[in-house]
This record gives C-alpha cells, sequence and structure tokens, in this order.
C-alpha cells in the first residue's frame, strides 16, 4: 500500500509537470528567455524546468524532457534512495557472537575515523570483545564506479568504495603547522620529494612536497589485508580475517545521525560519502553489499513512474555515464518535498550565498533564498533544488547546462539573472 501511494504521487507530479503549460504565464516565460539570452546560451545546451507545488503548475520549460550530464546532481537521487531506505542512524557493522568471538561485516558506513566526523563507533564497540573476526566478502563490487576517470584514482574527490570504510579511504597530509599523516600508519609511505604524481597507481606509496604548506587528502588503495591493519592498530588487538559468517541471525550496530552525513554530501557535494550511501541504502535489501541493487530497487519501485527513467549508475555523479532529464529531478525534489518538512529539507541542502559549494553564489538579500545541489564537471554545470520568492512561494527547479566552452563562473553570472528574475517577480 505504502508504494502504491508513492507511484500515485509521483504519477501526479509527472502528470502536472508535462499537461501544464507556460501559455498561463507568458509574461514569466518571456523574461526567463529574455534572462537566458539566446545568443549567449544558443552554442552549448541548456534544459530548464520551473514548477509551482502549490498550485501544480509548469511555469516554464525549456528541454525539460531530454536527458543531461547531471554531475553531482545525481546526488539527488542518492538523497532520496537514502532517506526512503535507511535508518535515523546509520548502521555500520553486521555481527553475531560465537562462543568468545565477534564475527562482523561492514555496511558500507563511511564516518568511521573519517577526517571530518571522526566517528569511533566500531573501534569502541570493538575493543569490547577478546576475538574478533572481519568478513571482507560481502561486497562485490568495483572500487572504482562505471565511467570515472581512471586519472582520478589520486584525487581527493574520488576515494575507492568499500564495505568497511576507514578514513574516508584516505590518506591525510599536512605541514599544518608541521608534518603529520593521517592515519599514522602511511607515515613510512610518504616520500617527501616533489613529484607529478600524488601517489603510485598500483600501490600505497605517496609523494609530497616538503616544501608544502598545506594540507592534501589522497585516496589509498584498499583490500581486506590494509582494513585488518588498520584496525589492529586502531583497537591494538589483533583481528583475523575469515571466509564466512556464522549461520546465526545477525545484529546491527548503528552510528552517527544520517542528517548530518546527508547535510554533508549535499553542501559540500561529498562524492564518497555519496557512493557509501547507496551502499549502505544495498544493506537494507540483501546481505551483499551492491550500489547497483539499491538503485535497480528504487527506480523499478519508489520511482517507477518516472516517464524518462535515468541512465543512474553512481551514486555521487563523478560518471559522465549518468543521463538525467531536468523533468525527473523535479519529480524527485517535488517527492522530497511532499515528504519532508521545508525546514530539515532545506538544511540539508547547500544555501545561496551562505554554505557549501552555493556559499559564493546566488546570495539572498539578506536571508537566501536558493536551496540546490550543484553538479558540475568539464564543460557542464547544473543546479537543481528550491527558491524561495519575495512573495513567501516555494519553486522545484532544475537548471542544466551541458557542453559549454566558456568559464563556468560566466554559466553561473547568467542563471543568477535568470533566479533572481523568479525570486522578485513571481
Amino acid at each position: 500500500m505504502k508504494l502504491f501511494v508513492f507511484w500515485l504521487h509521483i504519477i501526479l507530479i509527472i502528470i502536472s509537470l508535462v499537461s501544464c503549460s507556460t501559455q498561463k504565464y507568458p509574461a514569466l516565460a518571456r523574461e526567463i528567455e529574455r534572462a537566458i539570452n539566446p545568443e549567449f546560451f544558443s552554442n552549448h545546451f541548456t534544459g530548464i524546468l520551473v514548477y509551482d507545488p502549490q498550485s501544480r503548475d509548469t511555469l516554464y520549460r525549456l528541454n525539460s524532457q531530454r536527458y543531461f550530464t547531471p554531475a553531482s546532481n545525481t546526488k539527488i537521487f542518492t538523497l532520496y534512495t537514502a532517506l526512503e531506505l535507511l535508518p535515523k542512524n546509520l548502521p555500520v557493522l553486521q555481527y553475531s557472537v560465537r562462543s568468545d568471538t565477534l564475527f562482523f561485516e561492514g555496511m558500507g558506513d563511511g564516518t568511521q575515523l573519517h577526517p571530518y566526523f571522526q566517528d569511533s563507533t566500531a573501534i569502541q564497540f570493538l575493543k569490547g570483545y577478546p576475538h574478533l573476526a572481519f568478513y571482507p566478502a560481502n561486497f562485490q563490487e568495483d572500487k572504482f564506479g562505471p565511467g570515472w576517470a581512471w586519472e582520478d584514482y589520486e584525487s581527493g574527490y574520488a576515494p575507492e568504495r568499500s564495505a568497511l570504510p576507514l578514513y574516508g579511504n584516505v590518506a591525510k597530509i599536512s605541514n599544518l603547522p608541521s608534518f603529520t599523516v593521517q592515519p599514522a600508519f602511511f607515515t613510512d609511505s610518504i616520500v617527501r620529494i616533489s613529484y607529478r604524481n600524488a601517489r603510485k597507481p598500483d600501490h600505497n606509496r605517496f609523494f609530497f612536497d616538503s616544501g608544502r604548506s598545506d594540507t592534501i587528502e589522497i585516496p589509498f588503495r584498499t583490500d581486506s589485508t590494509l582494513i585488518k591493519a588498520l584496525l589492529e592498530r586502531a583497537l591494538g588487538k589483533r583481528v583475523t580475517v575469515t571466509s564466512s559468517m556464522p549461520p546465526v541471525e545477525k545484529r546491527v550496530l548503528y552510528g552517527v545521525v544520517a542528517d548530518s552525513v546527508y547535510q554533508r554530501m549535499m553542501q559540500q557535494s561529498d562524492n564518497f560519502l555519496a557512493e557509501q550511501l547507496l551502499i549502505q541504502a544495498s544493506s537494507t535489501l540483501s546481505d551483499t553489499l551492491s550500489s547497483a541493487t539499491v538503485r535497480e530497487y528504487i527506480l523499478k519501485n519508489q520511482l517507477a513512474g518516472l516517464r524518462q527513467p535515468p541512465r543512474w549508475v553512481d551514486g555521487s555523479g563523478l560518471s559522465r555515464y549518468n543521463l538525467f532529464t531536468p523533468e525527473s529531478l523535479v519529480a524527485v525534489l517535488a517527492e522530497l518535498y511532499r515528504e519532508i518538512p521545508s525546514k530539515r529539507l532545506f538544511a540539508l541542502m547547500a544555501a545561496g550565498g551562505v554554505s557549501g559549494t552555493l556559499e559564493d553564489w546566488y546570495p539572498g538579500n539578506p536571508d537566501p533564498y536558493l536551496f540546490a545541489k550543484t553538479g558540475t564537471l568539464g564543460n557542464n554545470h547544473c543546479v537543481s533544488g528550491y527558491l524561495v520568492t519575495r512573495s513567501g512561494k516555494t519553486l522545484i527547479f532544475s537548471f542544466m547546462n551541458n557542453h559549454f566552452t566558456v568559464p563556468t563562473a560566466v554559466i553561473k553570472q547568467q542563471m543568477q539573472l535568470v533566479f533572481e528574475w523568479m525570486r522578485d517577480h513571481y
């Protein structure tokens, strides 16, 4: 019955998106088109949909049913999936006890010893048992998402995916105020020279110029041997690797409040957390962790009513294989707006002129009016979310730009003209 209600709401939203015409709002359409400036936007691909959820009117649309590379707008679907499937506190471990041994497996939680969250729920729990057996084989996907750029292996925005991440799956190296490495396990793996790469492609040998005066994060290669070693160092005790879990009912250990992770994912556009959240969400469907499984499930169930089903290949939007339409993004944003109180929902998003990836753009006067998710890859920039007008109305929009050759800042300036006109005149 609950699933039927989801379908019904999505279908009603889709009907309202396609049945209403901008003929009802000719002045608004003309002004948006004037702000868009055809001479500027004619050399790349642009898609826009603006929707009023109160009146269920489509105020403006341009190429809204065509597919675009969404970049990190993909995280809107990841947020929706996580909110649908995950509990208030995120699952960290599944475990069972046999005799004096705790058997455990990761559930994809990305916060354990993370440089930002620094959560140690798993470590404190595991310290309470004399014998530990780690099962690493419940995650069977590739460490990288489909279509990720091969050279991103050394970039802090593209850590490997895993069942039991530790330290955000990155080595944090700093010269502020003195040379430090987190985790300290990698201290002897740092070569302090200037080198063209930050890490060797095939193993954990890092390069850090002694003359640097900043902090960098470099993804490390993950495998069961490394996770075992990191756990043993953090716990101060031996951990064995097991090939199976006992055939008994498993219990779940829960960690941080989920909204704190959703907020960082959406505001800072954290790719690692987005990928891990999909893996965590898959734990509610199967003992085998799979981002692909949960994406397929959501599209076949809660989002089965989408008129243009996306090509959705990862949680973060790092892949250029992803293809979404403005209409599908607005439909999901509208469903989130229906399900979640706006105060909570807007707090998860970056706010124009205030926070996250929107801190330097679309400022309010004085209060923020734009609460949205940005998405940026080379030659692509998209913004989708919620716009609060001076009259107090909330509009839901998706504004997607692909394949431009001008600087991204120029695209943002033109988009800001559109957003400000809608804010001031609707």
